[in-house]
């Protein structure tokens, strides 16, 4: 299986890169950078796709295990070498979970199974960083 993208040069430091599902999105750089800001910034959409990737690997595991959740959110942090070419050397990912009566074991088993087998962005950014991972149970 192979993906195609196409990126189109839009003006000074912006582009426009489709995916395979037809949808676009508009990539630029800050104002610090050259740019006017008005799209998403490459290295952070890695992390976008990181987040994406496993977000739609727990949540269908959660719900497969009739496990229920309020809410869900993946905040990743992403720390860059000092020196060109600039990389993620270290990125940490944290999960967080809401709601009543959280199942935190099958919780748990759902991110394990994201991280260790199924999100191949997940895989990728283990070859060029370290990753850390914790997760977070809020019940109210």
């Amino acid at each position: 299986m192979t993906h195609l993208v196409t990126t189109q040069w839009k003006k000074n430091v912006q582009f426009e890169s489709d995916n395979p599902s037809g949808k676009s999105v508009l990539i630029d750089l800050g104002a610090d950078n050259g740019g006017k800001g008005d799209g998403l910034r490459p290295k952070a959409l890695m992390l976008t796709a990181l987040a994406g990737c496993s977000g739609v690997d727990i949540t269908p595991m959660l719900e497969k295990m009739k496990v229920d959740i309020d809410d869900f959110k993946i905040v990743i942090e992403g720390h860059l070498t000092e020196e060109h070419p600039k990389y993620y050397h270290l990125v940490t990912v944290d999960y967080h979970f809401y709601g009543t009566e959280l199942n935190e074991t099958k919780i748990k088993r759902a991110v394990d199974l994201s991280v260790d087998k199924y999100c191949g962005v997940m895989e990728m950014f283990r070859r060029f960083a370290e990753v850390k991972v914790e997760s977070h149970y809020h019940t109210k």
